[in-house]
């Protein structure tokens, strides 16, 4: 299965980590054009090659009615690492105001060119943001105004982030321990410390470290990124490496200041899994019970479900519901189906199945977008339309499942 690996070991910024994922695409050239296309009003992504302590990589830069914004100048005790998370901010004109949850809202929502799933993972980084800016000042999320993290350049790293993660769809994403830094920094509320407060909040329950470097490594738009995307955090896991990227920051220090992401396949759980299956037979339920249990069952994340009829004592005719699901998974299924049957017992039996890699690509068709699961390993690719998207299709197009699939 494809794993993404996030090497932390200088913090993260927005900028950063958009120049990391840009290099693992076969042409950058082309996705650079995908997301000047976004539909922002007069921003657009610069990309040019940096050089940190001798590794190359790429540095992405956003132009706001053509120049790029600034932090404010600080000494060396205050400095910022990394761009585009403290600047001022701007509206659609580009005047200094600050943009409350609402008008990024607005902005992502109305005026970007991003499927809804890309929108809603736009929205809900911000709204960790916001969350964690509502508790460090004890207001209302809703009347949060964004200072160094509602800049257009800001709202651009978030969304650039978002697509490009989208576009490569890993099946996993692994992160290191988070390097913070030290120190103070200056912000719009003054100096504060290393890692900022909201910086803080964000990344409760995650790893990180100071280390030895005085400065902030990890802004708030970094650390909400991470939180988001990471499905785990732990050491690089045991993996076949396709693709590294290296996406650096502004400033020079003793160690390369780059985020490094590598794609691959991991190793480990390339092409086998886990997983368990739960057994009931029950014969003194309705058909409507049943099959509001075993919808029930679906939505609570089972990888599947099914019922057979069966005979059962004195010769009553009975059903048997089986339920596949995640070991992790097992006890949460297991509560459902005491609650939702009438059974007195769940049977359990474990089982290794071999599975291919999957992934799902959002494609823009000229009758919408529809989701594509792809499906590859073990010689083969196998490639199907999410049949839910179909029938919207046919629904909003008043035709045929058959001549939607072939208009697609």
């Amino acid at each position: 299965m494809s794993v993404l690996y996030l090497d932390l070991g200088m913090g993260a910024a927005g900028d950063m980590l958009t120049s990391a994922l840009l290099e693992l695409f076969d042409d950058p050239g082309a996705e650079l054009e995908k997301l000047n296309s976004l539909g922002f009003d007069n921003v657009k992504y610069m990309a040019e090659r940096s050089e940190k302590c001798g590794i190359g990589g790429t540095h992405i830069s956003v132009l706001v009615d053509g120049a790029e914004e600034h932090v404010h100048d600080h000494d060396h005790h205050h400095d910022h690492e990394h761009d585009h998370d403290h600047h001022h901010d701007h509206d659609h004109t580009h005047t200094h105001e600050h943009h409350g949850i609402k008008d990024i809202e607005h902005i992502v929502k109305d005026h970007l060119n991003l499927s809804d799933k890309v929108k809603d993972d736009v929205l809900n980084v911000f709204n960790l943001i916001a969350e964690a800016e509502s508790h460090v000042h004890g207001v209302p999320i809703t009347d949060i105004h964004f200072h160094e993290v509602g800049t257009m350049d800001a709202i651009a790293d978030v969304a650039a982030v978002c697509f490009l993660m989208n576009e490569l769809s890993p099946s996993e994403v692994v992160s290191s321990t988070v390097h913070v830094g030290f120190g103070t920094v200056r912000c719009a509320h003054g100096l504060l410390p290393v890692p900022a407060p909201a910086t803080a909040y964000i990344l409760k329950g995650i790893p990180m470290y100071a280390g030895k470097i005085e400065g902030e490594l990890c802004t708030p738009t970094g650390a909400a990124l991470i939180k988001y995307f990471t499905d785990r955090f732990d050491v690089m896991p045991a993996m076949s490496v396709t693709k590294i990227g290296y996406g650096m920051g502004k400033k020079d220090f003793e160690k390369a200041n780059c985020v490094r992401v590598m794609l691959g396949e991991n190793v480990q759980k390339a092409g086998t899994d886990k997983v368990s299956e739960l057994s009931v037979n029950l014969d003194d339920m309705t058909a409507e019970e049943i099959a509001y249990a075993v919808n029930v069952l679906f939505e609570s994340g089972a990888l599947d479900v099914y019922t057979q009829p069966i005979g059962m004592k004195k010769n009553r005719p009975g059903t048997k519901i089986s339920v596949l699901c995640r070991p992790e998974d097992e006890k949460s299924m297991v509560d459902l189906l005491f609650k939702h049957t009438t059974t007195l017992g769940v049977r359990k039996v474990s089982f290794d199945r071999f599975v291919l890699d999957r992934k799902v690509k959002e494609i823009q068709t000229d009758l919408g977008p529809v989701r594509k699961k792809i499906s590859t390993g073990y010689g083969v690719t196998k490639e199907k339309y999410e049949y839910e998207d179909i029938v919207r299709l046919a629904k909003e197009s008043d035709l045929s499942i058959k001549e939607v699939k072939d208009k697609l």
